[in-house]
């Protein structure tokens, strides 16, 4: 999801309207130079508000209420993207400004010059305010692009690790991959190639984890019952993701086509099924990891890029 920098403001004093400039610059762990919300160590280091929203939102008291930038003590105005989309621990990146994400919206205490005067705000329900993890300009016209936050789950499914006959490499392997692409490794777990067993650790993890990497029990073996496991989680089959990785995983292996697994989403879960052998997911996570980012942000509703 990506939109546009529509304004810049700086204001010198709490509770009061930010003036539109022609730059920012943003200090990290410390917010905007020279305005009054900076602090360091502090969540709400700068504080972010759709003009769109503030148009629809007040469309009706036109005649009350100027409405321009900086009016809600907003340091930036956004445009062409919807902030109402975003969640705590995603990442704004502007240039080489990267904020994060920290909370939404606020218990107004100093009430703006808008409430003042329609007793109406819309900042405590969509006001977005960051931290800065790496500072830098910005001014208006730049580009925002939205890093979302996931947080990750693995589940090697395999009797030989969870009895501790085997090393588990590939959950390992994952671990580390997960890891370098910036993602949260939440739970790792090892469970035996017991159906129910793994049908209770994928709708456990469902319930806070983006995304959901099994491996192992996906192949035609008498204990391999991964993919029937994770039918009967998921509530929508991508069958896309599996079929290509069969496909590019032949030049390298034959044996890929007597893979079974499957993908798929439970609520805005993406569990993903990868084979057992090292090798093989290997292969598989490179052909992943751009289509894991695109995913997550289709299945959070994030507007397609044309």
């Amino acid at each position: 999801m990506k939109g546009i920098v529509y304004s810049v403001n700086i204001g010198e004093k709490k509770g009061e309207i930010k003036k539109p400039v022609d730059k920012i610059e943003l200090i990290e762990d410390f917010g905007v130079k020279g305005d009054c919300h900076a602090q360091k160590g502090i969540n709400k280091q700068v504080s972010l508000l759709s003009w769109e929203r503030m148009n629809e939102e007040f469309f009706c008291l036109k005649d009350k209420v100027d409405i321009k930038p900086g009016i809600f003590a907003e340091n930036i105005t956004t445009e062409r993207i919807d902030l109402r989309k975003l969640k705590i621990g995603d990442k704004l990146k502007i240039n080489e400004v990267v904020i994060e994400i920290s909370e939404i919206g606020k218990k107004c205490h100093l009430y703006c010059e808008i409430y003042k005067k329609v007793e109406k705000c819309i900042m405590p329900k969509e006001g977005i305010f960051g931290r800065v993890l790496n500072g830098g300009i910005i001014k208006k016209g730049d580009m925002i692009e939205v890093i979302p936050k996931i947080d990750v789950a693995i589940l090697t499914i395999s009797d030989g690790c969870y009895k501790g006959e085997r090393i588990d490499e590939s959950g390992k392997y994952l671990k580390e991959k997960v890891e370098e692409n910036g993602w949260n490794v939440i739970k790792y777990e090892i469970v035996p190639d017991e159906k129910e067993m793994i049908e209770k650790k994928l709708i456990e993890f469902c319930n806070f984890c983006n995304l959901i990497l099994t491996t192992g029990g996906t192949g035609v073996g008498p204990r391999d019952i991964t993919p029937e496991a994770t039918q009967n989680v998921i509530e929508k089959n991508i069958p896309g993701i599996p079929e290509i990785l069969r496909i590019k995983t032949y030049e390298k292996s034959k044996f890929s086509v007597l893979s079974r697994g499957i993908a798929g989403i439970k609520g805005e879960s993406l569990i993903i099924n990868l084979p057992g052998s090292l090798k093989a997911v290997i292969d598989c996570f490179e052909i992943l990891s751009d289509l894991i980012l695109h995913s997550i942000e289709m299945i959070r509703g994030f507007p397609h890029e044309k």
